[in-house]
């Protein structure tokens, strides 16, 4: 294992790029604390694992809390950037919708870290989410976008009435988080991989359906509108 002095000598050589160093750290992180959760992740464990040093770390994060805190903040970042990325608004409400909600299956599927990290801060019931100032303000993007999308769509004639971004959001994260949290018990109990390729896409189909179908007028009421 490096000691303070050679992990500093390997941190010298970062020292026009502090960015890097940061992410480093956090990516390392991450792991011990999907792996471990917070109570079992070590700050030690952590810089043995990275480009620089403990102290280093203290200095960056504060604490082992705040370092957890900023694994949180950088995992919800990395979603909502992708949201942002679609550029919604230039497309068709149902189109909107339906690339919003493809995106949000991947990203859980593609990221089983950020499924286990929500799921310790849950089990700490959200007391270091509580302490951000960050995540508050990140996450309500997620919450403007479905309602412009819903507008969009309510004003086109081709979403129904009476429904809640917030109730559509957790609709749409409640069905990709499942497919990810629940993987190794469904593979226990019915012996279905929800992990492989096939079955995924399935899945993938299958979710985009549901919200479209809870969201959509269907085509024999709109043509009656029309009519």
């Amino acid at each position: 294992m490096r000691d303070d002095a050679q992990a500093e000598a390997v941190a010298s050589g970062w020292k026009q790029d502090p960015d890097a160093v940061r992410q480093n750290i956090l990516e390392t992180a991450r792991r011990a604390f999907v792996d471990k959760g917070l109570s079992g992740a070590r700050i030690d464990a952590i810089a043995a694992g990275t480009a620089t040093s403990k102290r280093m770390i203290y200095y960056y994060f504060g604490d082992k809390e705040g370092l957890y805190r900023a694994v949180l903040e950088d995992a919800y970042t990395r979603i909502r950037r992708l949201e942002q990325s679609l550029d919604l608004a230039a497309l068709a409400p149902i189109e909107a919708l339906r690339a919003l909600t493809g995106l949000t299956f991947d990203y859980h599927a593609n990221n089983p870290d950020f499924v286990r990290l929500v799921m310790v801060e849950n089990i700490h019931h959200a007391r270091h989410l509580k302490t951000s100032q960050r995540i508050g303000a990140l996450n309500h993007t997620a919450i403007d976008m479905l309602r412009d999308i819903y507008a969009r769509g309510l004003e086109d004639g081709v979403f129904r009435a009476g429904i809640e971004p917030i109730d559509l959001h957790l609709t749409i994260s409640a069905l990709s988080f499942y497919n990810v949290s629940n993987q190794s018990t469904i593979k226990q109990i019915f012996g279905h991989d929800m992990a492989h390729q096939n079955a995924r896409g399935r899945r993938r189909a299958t979710v985009i359906e549901t919200v479209l179908r809870l969201v959509c007028v269907a085509e024999a009421d709109r043509s009656e509108a029309d009519g």
